[in-house]
């Protein structure tokens, strides 16, 4: 059995690295849905147009960690 070092490193090194980029989206998201307002009791909201891009961007964010985690779950079922 011989193991090809050059191959195994890169798939080690491509996997860190969208395991960073998920957790940096995902972070990313949290932080922009908790501009958002929600559950925040404060006595003055932030502006309207504020609350929406900051929840667009929680929701672009998401979606892409979600399409990450889809995209690697249709690799091992397609196989």
């Amino acid at each position: 059995m011989d193991i090809n070092w050059g191959t195994l490193t890169s798939v080690f090194a491509v996997s860190l690295g969208i395991t960073a980029v998920v957790v940096v989206m995902f972070s990313l998201g949290l932080t922009a849905w908790s501009r958002t307002g929600h559950g925040d009791p404060t006595s003055h909201p932030p502006g309207l147009r504020h609350q929406k891009t900051a929840m667009a961007t929680a929701l672009l964010c998401f979606a892409s960690c979600l399409a990450v985690a889809g995209y690697g779950i249709g690799l091992i079922v397609m196989g």
